[in-house]
Order: C-alpha cells, then structure tokens, then sequence
C-alpha cells in the first residue's frame, strides 16, 4: 500500500466518550483508555492543524456522555459531532453524508471499541471503496476484544498503523517534519511516544 497522503485523509473519531464505560466494569483498564483518550486526542490536533477534516460520532450520549475532553479541546471548529445509532458509522445516513462531504478518499479511524464500532466502521467505508486506516494505538476495547477487533480488521485487509507511523506518512520529510513541530510547540510530545 501507498504511503497515506495528508492531502485525501480525513479522520473520524468514533465514541471516543468518557463515560462509555461503567466505573464497575472490571475488565476496563482505566490507566490504558486514558492514553488512548490522550493519542487519539492528540492525533486530532496534528490533523487540524495539518487541515485534515475530522468528524466524530457519539453512541447514545444521554448514557455515554460527550466525547472525552481532552479530545474535544483539540478538535477543529469546525468538526461535526454526529449521534449515531448504528454500530457502523456508513449506515448512519448523517454520518456518512458529513464523511462524504470531505471528499477525502482516506479514512483515519481512532476510538471505541475496537471489535465493534470501529471493525463494522471499517469493514462498511471499505465496501463502500474508502481506503480505511485504523491507528490501532488510538483505538480501545477490554481485554482480549481490543485484539480480536484488530484481527478482524486485518483479515479484512483493513490497514493497521500506529499513531507515529500515520504522523510520519503526513509529514514524509526531515524538514517538514521538524517545521511543523517547531511551529506547534504546544503539541507536546506524544502520549506514549517519541518522534
């Protein structure tokens, strides 16, 4: 596979909410989903200031809540926030149509959970002739299910890449690079990372 393009990406941030999962759910790893909150969270503001559009889906926010704040610190202005009400984002008409208006034939994809969401996500823009990309270190399901998820999606010839790897296909040189972290010094280093 080419290297992903900056130019035809978008990203969608799928139910990436702070209350998706029940303080007394035992399998979640709090200390792992906090880093994956602060990835993907991260990864949205490289995206924005790199002018990739980004959309994001919330599950049944009356029960989930917003998308976690951290997250919706970094997202550009202009970012929808979609409900959704199906497991895949394309079969939800409002969220499919805000994809489709980007016009980007890459999607990134970043969230919850892993085997569910984000596998039916990828698996129906993929039917659909999206290039699909999951930043397999920007998505989280408990236990074994974050695996199986990431299984899934393999066998399905869905791309799988890492939150540096995608940065570095954006960015592609040395100097670009080092440009534009010098000129976004608030970024920070990565979460769990280094460049």
């Amino acid at each position: 596979m080419p290297l992903i393009d900056v130019q035809s990406s978008m990203m969608l941030v799928i139910d990436a909410q702070q209350r998706f999962y029940p303080p007394e759910r035992a399998d979640v790893d709090a200390a792992a989903l906090h880093e994956m909150f602060g990835r993907a969270a991260w990864l949205v503001a490289v995206a924005s200031r790199l002018g990739v559009p980004v959309v994001v889906t919330e599950e049944d926010a009356s029960v989930h809540g917003e998308t976690a704040a951290v997250i919706r610190g970094a997202l550009p202005k202009d970012a929808p926030v979609l409900p959704k009400w199906t497991f895949g984002c394309d079969a939800n008409p409002e969220i499919l149509a805000a994809i489709e208006a980007t016009a980007a034939g890459t999607t990134i994809l970043v969230g919850l959970e892993t085997d569910v969401c984000v596998a039916h996500s990828a698996l129906g823009l993929q039917e659909r002739g999206k290039r699909v990309v999951a930043v397999h270190d920007a998505l989280y399901s408990p236990g074994a299910a974050h695996r199986n998820g990431l299984g899934r999606m393999e066998r399905a010839r869905v791309e799988l890449v890492s939150a540096k790897e995608l940065v570095y296909d954006w960015l592609r040189t040395v100097p670009a690079t080092r440009a534009f972290f010098r000129s976004n010094p608030d970024l920070g280093d990565p979460p769990g990372f280094s460049l």
